[in-house]
């Protein structure tokens, strides 16, 4: 999404639909390997390891990406930081409580799967943004929203790891 950023119109649009692209096909293999791990048997050990961890590097490279993509606001690379972190911090707290015995939860309203239609939405709306407006706009509420919903998202799971801890 970083090429976002060019001055080109054709390169901003290209960008915009590739990102597009890559976070659809991004969640795609991420289920059809839990699919067949699952459903074909061949669950491993470390099989969570191979699951999870891609996510946590590809979530913040999307979301950061996004971010240096704005050039409407000298502050857009800070909110795709921090949409970045937030996007690694609730995976955190599903971990997190995991850990403790408990079930992990996958509630949002920003779980992974909101976070990149967020994303994916936001890169095709900028696609034709820039086409029509040349502006970013799209991009800085779709950031936005991302980060107001990571705050909400683990406030909501750190709620619910304590009160399955508290109720032991």
């Amino acid at each position: 999404m970083i090429a976002g950023h060019s001055s080109s119109v054709a390169v901003r649009v290209l960008a915009f639909v590739g990102a597009a692209a890559g976070i659809q096909l991004r969640l795609l293999c991420n289920l059809f390997d839990g699919m067949v791990a699952v459903e074909g048997g061949r669950r491993t050990k470390s099989g969570e390891v191979f699951n999870d961890l891609p996510d946590r590097i590809a979530d913040p490279f999307i979301l950061v990406g996004a971010g240096y993509a704005v050039s409407s606001t000298s502050w857009g690379v800070d909110l795709g930081w921090a949409a970045g972190l937030l996007a690694v911090l609730t995976a955190y707290v599903r971990v997190l409580g995991g850990s403790t015995g408990i079930p992990q939860s996958f509630m949002g309203p920003m779980a992974k799967q909101h976070r990149m239609a967020v994303m994916t939405g936001a890169a095709l709306l900028s696609a034709v943004e820039t086409v029509v407006l040349g502006s970013d706009r799209v991009l800085v509420l779709a950031l936005v929203v991302v980060v107001v919903g990571c705050i909400v998202t683990v406030v909501r799971r750190t709620q619910l790891v304590i009160a399955s801890l508290e109720a032991r």
